[in-house]
């Protein structure tokens, strides 16, 4: 990482110290704790290579937005990787379910954004303004994500 200042003071690597443990817990809280390490990491190297991290006025928002479009990516090429192995094995169907517990079946199936914003809001209790802020979304989308999946939530888990 980069060591030299920025327009905060605050050295790249200072900015990741200081911002490490909460956006290792989003990262968790959208692809799990097995990919959360490899999804922060892409995010990381995404934002200290981009040639607008020096200009970024609000960091850590930056830095949560790298979070869930690295964690968006990882999950896309997981699913196509799923996708190749069933087809292996020769099953037809995609959508076999994975052993794991309800609620966490349940919200394996919301979207990206969905579960941003589910753990933002449930896990980090940010509320609605934090959320938009953190994600570059209007609150008015950030409503809209959040209940949609307390609706899939809700469906899922009253089956």
């Amino acid at each position: 990482m980069r060591t030299t200042g920025n327009a905060t003071g605050l050295s790249d690597a200072r900015i990741y110290e200081r911002h490490a443990d909460e956006l290792i817990r989003f990262a968790t809280g959208i692809v799990g704790a097995c990919d959360a390490a490899d999804v922060l990491s892409t995010a990381m190297v995404n934002a200290l290579s981009s040639r607008s991290w020096p200009h970024v006025a609000d960091k850590r928002a930056y830095l949560y937005r790298c979070v869930l479009n690295a964690a968006r990516s990882a999950q896309r090429s997981g699913s196509r990787r799923r996708v190749r192995e069933l087809r292996v094995v020769h099953r037809d169907d995609p959508a076999v379910p994975e052993t794991s517990p309800e609620v966490l079946d349940a919200v394996k199936g919301l979207s990206s954004r969905q579960r941003a914003v589910i753990f933002l809001t449930y896990w980090e209790d940010l509320d609605v303004a934090a959320v938009a802020h953190l994600l570059d979304l209007s609150e008015g989308s950030v409503k809209q994500h959040l209940a949609r999946a307390r609706v899939h939530l809700r469906r899922k888990l009253d089956d």
